[in-house]
């Protein structure tokens, strides 16, 4: 029996506008058949690059193909995320989204891109918790004895940080803000000069990644007053969050993973799927537990929400802080 003109028609142009889709479908069912990029926009050996190593290994074991690490720093990791915005969305380029890549949208006057609308959320890996640490020299033991310090000698104390615009230089920036003192403001060519300006004492106080201190504290080098968290560690349960002394202060280094918008939905969950399997595999968590870091799964609806949120947070201490860059 013969289709009715209309119908036939109906029909044709249903398959002809399906067909397009048809090699998606296909390579996001294949996915991975080829190496993966994986770009960190840090330091080789830095807290972020030592996680994305750990969950790197994780998804080439259980997806089949190699998540290679490509160690992109420089310009607040925008270079690292220009790089994957670039990129074809065939989910064969992936970002490691941190916290500074919330902070760029509004501490960067001229970038090229809006990291929002053009980074698609693929899954959260979980927080890195940062300490504020002092030099053993300096005469204050709480971070109460700390702020009265700060308010008898304004602008005295230094306060290091792995970079301008960082999350390390912008925790003590909310801890300014909330606190009402002022510090001095030293920004370092990275973790190894900042840490090495602490210990020495040329510097008297920085807000660092927990798995970058840790060793530090644990050894009596550097003197932990607090932990930026809204809840005390495990891994430090004697160290008092900043929030006890300072109501409402928190901040959570954030890790997670990005794609080139576009990168189809199908690809994406199947990424979002191992990263949380990963996360829940008892070898990885407790590796990254005992850093000090908080694994932490959310579908990527939720990161995507996630990030807007922390985007629109920092956007008002970079404000007060009045730093804008090039």
């Amino acid at each position: 029996m013969k289709l009715p003109r209309r119908k036939f028609l109906h029909f044709l142009l249903a398959g002809i506008a399906a067909a397009p889709a048809l090699p998606n479908v296909a390579s996001a069912l294949d996915y991975p058949t080829r190496p993966v990029r994986f770009v960190v926009g840090f330091n080789a050996g830095g807290a972020p690059d030592v996680v994305a190593r750990l969950l790197g290994q994780s998804l080439s074991e259980r997806l089949g193909q190699p998540f290679v690490i490509e160690n992109r720093p420089g310009a607040g990791s925008n270079i690292a995320a220009a790089t994957v915005v670039r990129a074809a969305p065939d989910g064969y380029t992936l970002l490691l989204v941190a916290s500074p890549n919330m902070i760029n949208a509004a501490l960067y006057a001229n970038l090229t891109f809006n990291f929002v609308r053009d980074i698609a959320p693929v899954g959260s890996i979980g927080r890195n918790p940062f300490i504020m640490v002092i030099n053993p020299s300096f005469p204050a033991k709480t971070v109460a004895e700390f702020i009265a310090y700060a308010k008898a000698n304004p602008g005295k104390i230094n306060m290091i940080s792995t970079g301008t615009g960082n999350l390390t230089h912008f925790s003590g920036e909310l801890f300014k803000m909330m606190a009402g003192i002022d510090m001095l403001h030293v920004p370092s060519r990275g973790e190894m000069e900042a840490q090495s300006d602490l210990l020495t004492g040329r510097v008297q106080v920085m807000f660092d990644p927990i798995i970058s201190s840790i060793g530090y504290v644990k050894a009596g080098q550097l003197r932990a007053l607090a932990v930026t968290t809204a809840t005390r560690l495990a891994t430090l349960p004697d160290v008092p969050t900043v929030a006890e002394f300072v109501p409402g202060y928190e901040v959570d280094g954030w890790l997670g993973i990005g794609a080139p918008k576009d990168t189809p939905s199908a690809i994406i969950d199947q990424l979002n799927a191992a990263i949380g399997a990963g996360l829940a595999d008892p070898n990885i968590k407790a590796r990254l537990v005992d850093l000090g870091f908080l694994p932490t799964s959310m579908p990527p609806v939720e990161f995507g929400k996630f990030i807007a949120s922390e985007t629109d947070k920092w956007a008002k201490v970079v404000k007060f802080a009045g730093v804008k860059l090039e």
